[in-house]
């Protein structure tokens, strides 16, 4: 079966994420490129990059859409006995290099990785500009756990996670959504639902219930200041 989608043209724009296809779910668009003005438009949107190294860029907005609205976050009674004995200790934008270097190099082994170079080095890019952001967990000086994603506004726009260790992920998980809980009309964009989010309280949800949320948190700016480095846990005890 041929499919047929919208070629992005030289300028950065996208079509309406509700013209995305029903099969593939979500795909919308190909081509453009992954400079921080074209990610940020399509983050703003609802839409964001996946594709493997031969192919060519491809923008997704599939419908129904992986949410944790964070009064719904639900953690386990082992989890919160780990969080009450763990070693670990948490940060914040601290080695977001090695983290996305780290989510690739997993993904590689696990099932052939769409982090590519050069996804790699455009969310290098949004970082150093203020918009991705990384949560690192350590074990002393080894990075056990990470993950990163996109802030638009008060929404966290997950990309990727991985742990080295036993609930490390989990962690770093907790501590973001922690961190964003003082902010007005937040919640983490989980992208595609899986079992395992299902049991933090992530919901699916229809592409235009998700891009109502995402126009309500958009213009919502954090305090300055607000996703600097720090820390976010230590000594078993939040400090966000």
């Amino acid at each position: 079966m041929t499919i047929y989608i919208y070629e992005l043209p030289e300028a950065v724009h996208f079509p309406d994420p509700e013209e995305a296809l029903d099969t593939p779910n979500g795909l919308l668009a190909c081509g453009g490129d992954l400079s921080p003005k074209r990610l940020i438009a399509a983050y703003q949107q609802g839409i964001f990059p996946w594709f493997s190294g031969e192919e060519p860029i491809l923008w997704w907005s599939p419908s129904p859409r992986a949410v944790l609205y964070l009064e719904d976050y639900h953690i386990s009674r082992s989890f919160s006995k780990f969080l009450r004995k763990t070693p670990f200790h948490v940060t914040l934008n601290t080695a977001f290099d090695e983290v996305i270097e780290t989510c690739s190099l997993l993904r590689s082994e696990e099932e052939g990785t769409w982090i590519t170079d050069d996804i790699i080095e455009a969310y290098q890019a949004l970082h150093r500009l203020g918009h991705a952001h990384s949560i690192e967990v350590w074990s002393g000086d080894a990075l056990v756990g990470g993950l990163y994603g996109v802030v638009v506004g008060s929404a966290y726009c997950g990309e990727s996670m991985f742990h080295h260790a036993t609930n490390a992920s989990k962690l770093a998980f907790y501590c973001l959504v922690n961190l964003l809980k003082p902010l007005e009309n937040a919640f983490i964009d989980c992208q595609m639902p899986t079992e395992h989010l299902s049991t933090l309280g992530v919901k699916s949800i229809e592409r235009h219930a998700f891009l109502e949320d995402l126009s309500k948190s958009i213009n919502i700016r954090p305090p300055e200041n607000y996703w600097r480095k720090r820390s976010l846990f230590a000594d078993n005890t939040l400090c966000v």
